[in-house]
């Protein structure tokens, strides 16, 4: 069950942050391989961009590649933050009753693994269809595809099994330091915001503040391995040495802002959608436990469950 609520709360925060995703990944493939100052600029920043893509594309041009967004989501989020919630469960990351700062980067990074190579083939895709545009401000290279299926079995008869985890050497390593920076930044946050007595045990707004916190740490540490990972899974070229001879070493962190746009907010609804889930699920079992009694309330859950702690 674990799984699934995490991929339903990964799918539901994707809902709210595809467009964004849409406009990342558009700034990201901007000048690729080409020094500051040589290419033509289409968008000059993250609100530029919506409306240039809106303008041009349409509207629906601000969803594009929702279907293996979501399909992703479910997938990679799922696995990843399942993983991590039968680890936290297990009471592995715990030390001494407190949340232990190197077993959740391991715990994070071993799950992000998992979920990486997982959604590999699907975020290709999605990279894919986010990047077609209309030739006026087309960026990086652009495919034909007609859908998430089409994409997938043309890419498969073009390259084979293998072509569809194309990327995925710049996809795990992205996937692996987001997911420990991100899970281990939000189990310590929490702990440290319930320490702080900052709001009544219990309360969503723990989740959503740690969240919050999460997210600064989570988009500092993985765009630069973002920015090399959508370039790769676009165009498969030799893009790190080529990226900081021709961009240096800010082409790393190219549209920072878009990307905390997009994966700050995903990170605040997805920790917090899986939280809250988590939370139910437990009120209900414990319904259940008791025959249809009333349920143990959210205080006594955060005291018994030490993934509700951590």
């Amino acid at each position: 069950m674990d799984f699934v609520l995490s991929g339903v709360a990964a799918c539901g925060a994707c809902l709210f942050t595809n467009p964004l995703e849409v406009v990342k990944t558009r700034m990201q493939l901007q000048g690729e391989l080409q020094s500051r100052g040589s290419y033509q600029v289409y968008y000059r920043n993250v609100f530029h961009a919506f409306y240039t893509i809106g303008k041009v594309d349409g509207l629906a041009g601000l969803q594009k590649g929702l279907a293996p967004g979501l399909v992703y989501q479910f997938f990679m989020n799922g696995v990843r933050l399942g993983s991590y919630a039968v680890i936290e469960n297990s009471g592995y990351i715990h030390t001494d009753g407190r949340v232990s700062a190197a077993k959740t980067t391991l715990a994070g990074a071993v799950a992000g693994v998992v979920g990486a190579v997982v959604g590999s083939p699907v975020y290709l895709v999605k990279t894919h269809l986010q990047s077609q545009s209309n030739s006026s401000i087309a960026v990086g290279h652009q495919y034909k595809h007609k859908g998430m299926i089409h994409a997938l079995a043309a890419i498969y008869k073009q390259h084979g099994i293998l072509g569809l985890w194309r990327g995925s050497s710049a996809a795990v390593p992205r996937v692996s330091v987001g997911s420990s920076a991100q899970l281990s930044a939000f189990s310590s946050s929490k702990e440290l915001v319930i320490d702080l007595q900052v709001f009544p045990k219990g309360s969503w707004l723990v989740a959503l503040t740690a969240g919050m916190m999460s997210s600064l740490v989570v988009v500092m540490a993985m765009t630069p391995f973002d920015v090399v990972s959508t370039r790769l899974y676009n165009q498969p070229v030799d893009h790190l040495g080529k990226m900081l001879r021709k961009e240096g070493f800010l082409g790393l962190y190219k549209g920072l802002g878009a990307s905390y746009f997009r994966i700050g907010p995903h990170t605040i609804l997805s920790l917090f959608l899986w939280d809250e889930l988590r939370k139910q699920h437990q009120q209900f079992q414990g319904q259940r436990k008791l025959g249809g009694g009333v349920a143990p309330v959210a205080e006594d859950l955060d005291q018994e469950d030490p993934a509700e702690t951590g």
